[in-house]
């Protein structure tokens, strides 16, 4: 960028941080952005560009939203909750026509359902934007459109170590790869520790690539309980609440990214991890359904076969009509209102399932 670009006539920091703070409530945190990353339990749209079988652009996803939104639930999903806590719009799906406007000074949304940590994962589906490509469509928002909202290089890198970037990655690696020996060798390749500790390696190299492009603040979200969602309930053809084969794999990834995210804390200068620990709150959700609302928490409000997990939601498929009742809203993803209930977890400003501060805390500093 040449040296007069800072002179030319164009919203300085200064002047789009007022604007943010004019449209935001006192009580908002004070980010002025959030980027997310991760997979279908944070897609928002970008699937329904891309030549995918998972996608959820049709009826009825989106039922409690007013129209199919590309979101995997039935209304809203956990940083749709995080965004209204923050005081900050939905950040566009990456791929939509509206990150290519201002709209982006408050975030954008790079997740793609079926996308894993590695580029293998999901690839059964199609196209799906993986975790290192989104990584590598981040650096572009940085390197071409930001600055030419904020052309000041100083203030653009204080900008983006201000924004909150969620990071909700991992559970395709899972269930859409190592658990699927048929189509994946993972499986036969290493071991449930071995597959963890490659799991967190990459993401490791992966969280640095963000910390190299600009992010400070950096909340990262455990797997949550994968052996209780109905597609692996009617896979193992059970009848028990979970599988907990697939929830020990999980327990060893989360166990393993705790340390790293320590480690990555005190090796990269001025970065902030937060860990989001869904695990525990979900599986009392599972185990405890009555002490959330819910009555129904082992079947898919929009699903088919066992469980409502052999097939997941057609289109124009009638869903359950009590949805707060029920957890799960189709094989995979949860209700919007179990969705509330995590976010709320981790973004209300005493929340106690992040550490070791709340997302709402982070967002803050």
């Amino acid at each position: 960028m040449d040296k007069m670009s800072g002179d030319r006539a164009g919203p300085s920091f200064l002047t789009v941080l007022a604007f943010m703070g004019f449209l935001c409530a006192s009580e908002c945190a004070r980010a002025p952005a959030m980027f997310v990353f991760g997979d279908s339990l944070i897609d928002n749209g970008n699937n329904d560009y891309i030549p995918s079988i998972a996608r959820a652009d049709y009826y009825p996803y989106g039922i409690d939203f007013g129209m199919p939104t590309g979101r995997f639930c039935n209304g809203l999903v956990v940083t749709d909750y995080a965004a209204i806590r923050l005081g900050l719009p939905f950040p566009p799906p990456y791929l939509s026509l509206a990150s290519q406007t201002t709209m982006i000074l408050r975030g954008v949304n790079y997740a793609s359902a079926a996308a894993g940590i590695l580029d293998e994962t999901g690839r059964h589906y199609g196209s799906r934007i993986t975790f290192n490509r989104q990584i590598e469509l981040f650096a572009q928002t940085v390197r071409l459109q930001l600055p030419l909202l904020i052309p000041d290089p100083v203030a653009l890198t204080q900008y983006l170590a201000s924004s909150l970037f969620v990071i909700n990655i991992g559970s395709n690696d899972y269930i859409n790869n190592y658990l699927l020996p048929d189509l994946y060798t993972s499986s036969r390749t290493y071991s449930g520790e071995e597959f963890a500790k490659l799991l967190i390696h990459n993401l490791a190299q992966q969280l640095t690539s963000m910390y190299n492009i600009g992010a400070r603040k950096m909340l990262l979200v455990g797997i949550g309980p994968l052996g209780c969602i109905p597609s692996q309930l009617a896979m193992n053809n059970i009848t028990i609440r979970c599988v907990e084969r697939a929830n020990e794999l999980v327990k060893q990834f989360n166990q393993y990214l705790i340390p790293a995210m320590i480690k990555l804390n005190s090796t990269l200068p001025g970065s902030f991890f937060v860990y989001h620990n869904i695990y525990d709150t979900f599986s009392d959700m599972i185990q405890n359904p009555s002490k959330y609302g819910f009555s129904i928490s082992n079947q898919a409000c929009c699903g088919n076969g066992r469980h409502g997990g052999q097939l997941s939601c057609l289109p124009l498929q009638k869903p359950c009509t009590t949805r707060d009742q029920y957890i799960f809203w189709d094989s995979f993803h949860p209700t919007q209102a179990a969705n509330a209930i995590i976010a709320d977890k981790c973004y209300s400003g005493t929340a106690r399932d992040c550490f070791p501060i709340s997302g709402y805390q982070l967002a803050e500093m």
